[in-house]
């Protein structure tokens, strides 16, 4: 999840949610209007625009799947911090004028009663798998990883089974929990706070013994050390791994959730122990950052998909366009989700380039 907070225990930021309705394992669908179909446009460089952007509007933390049905599924973080939500389409830019189905909703009181943040949809063991984060109604920053389970082949149909909390080595804020798969062993990785460290969150990693269990060492890999991670708040959140190339590169958020916030990167060697911090580098310098002339801001918590050619990377974040925020930047809904097409430099390492600028005008 991308926002700006203090650590758990400032009382003063708190915030309790509005319309957080009573819910529990739903099914149930409710569609929303969807954007306007993006048509193509003129890029600064006078080629066509492949994508429409912003492809969704007011979707924070976007997680796009390819699944092996030929369809995109999409998820992202709603403004009101209440809900689970899931698009479906067989183009990316289909996903902007796609129904949008209400999946879960946060509890009225109790655990997962509030921010209902940063949701991933996985596909595991022929079941599906929501990772997201949030907090009890009536402790709003006491927030933790939760995990849902939906046994039926279409995420929009059966149940969604709660699982449960995610249990790591302390009971302190954490969240944005991602998987994958390496070398036959899937792993975890996250956001979290470590008691005693001057810092909001760390990035750590750990094998799972199933999709909701931990298992074995866990073990940090990145903590808020640089100029640029530190912001307005020390923070390492929105992990997402990309293996290409004979590496592992792990992608991160960094900083407050203004137009400060940017994405920085880890890499390790395919073949090296990626439970042991030394393996992974850091770069010393964001990889993906607000930019002025494309007047795209806050870039980041991304993760990334295939194009329909089944070839081509494709970079997935938000972003807002504009600078200035007025108020608490997490109360602001306009972080819009966006894509475009992920480059490889001649070293086999990502280029990530700029945040293109919009190319579907608002109401159009």
């Amino acid at each position: 999840m991308s926002r700006d907070h203090d650590l758990p225990q400032a009382p003063s930021r708190r915030l309790m949610l509005k319309g957080a309705a009573a819910a529990g394992a739903l099914a149930a669908t409710s569609a929303t209007p969807a954007l306007a179909s993006p048509s193509p446009s003129a890029s600064p460089s006078g080629k066509a625009a492949p994508y429409g952007n912003p492809l969704v509007l007011q979707r924070a933390d976007p997680h796009i799947t390819r699944h092996t049905d030929g369809h995109y599924y999409f998820t992202a973080t709603v403004p009101e911090y209440d809900r689970i939500v899931l698009r479906r389409a067989r183009t990316l830019n289909g996903l902007s004028t796609a129904a949008e189905s209400v999946i879960w909703r946060a509890h009225a009181t109790g655990p997962m009663g509030a921010h209902i943040w940063a949701p991933e949809l996985h596909r595991i063991g022929g079941k599906w798998y929501i990772y997201f984060a949030s907090a009890p109604a009536e402790d709003v920053w006491a927030i933790r990883i939760w995990v849902l389970e939906n046994s039926h082949a279409d995420p929009f149909r059966g149940t969604w089974v709660e699982r449960g909390q995610i249990r790591t080595a302390w009971e302190t804020f954490s969240l944005d929990a991602t998987t994958f798969k390496h070398r036959g062993t899937r792993y975890l990785v996250w956001a979290q706070h470590e008691p005693g460290m001057d810092n909001n969150t760390a990035l750590w990693i750990s094998k799972m013994a199933d999709p909701w269990t931990l298992t074995g060492p866990q073990v940090r890999l990145s903590t808020p050390e640089y100029d640029w991670e530190c912001v307005g708040y020390k923070v390492n959140e929105g992990p997402y791994v990309l293996q290409r190339n004979g590496r592992v590169f792990l992608t991160y958020s960094a900083s407050a959730t203004d137009w400060h916030y940017c994405v920085g990167l880890l890499t390790a060697d395919a073949h090296g122990d990626l439970l042991d911090a030394r393996s992974w580098s850091k770069s010393p310098v964001p990889v993906f950052t607000s930019n002025d002339t494309t007047k795209q801001y806050g870039p980041g918590h991304n993760c990334f998909t295939v194009a329909e050619d089944g070839r081509t990377d494709v970079l997935v974040y938000h972003a807002r366009q504009y600078k200035e925020i007025t108020g608490d930047p997490l109360h602001d809904p306009n972080r819009h989700t966006r894509i475009q097409k992920l480059g490889w430099k001649p070293d086999g390492t990502p280029d990530f380039g700029v945040p293109v600028a919009d190319t579907v005008k608002e109401g159009a």
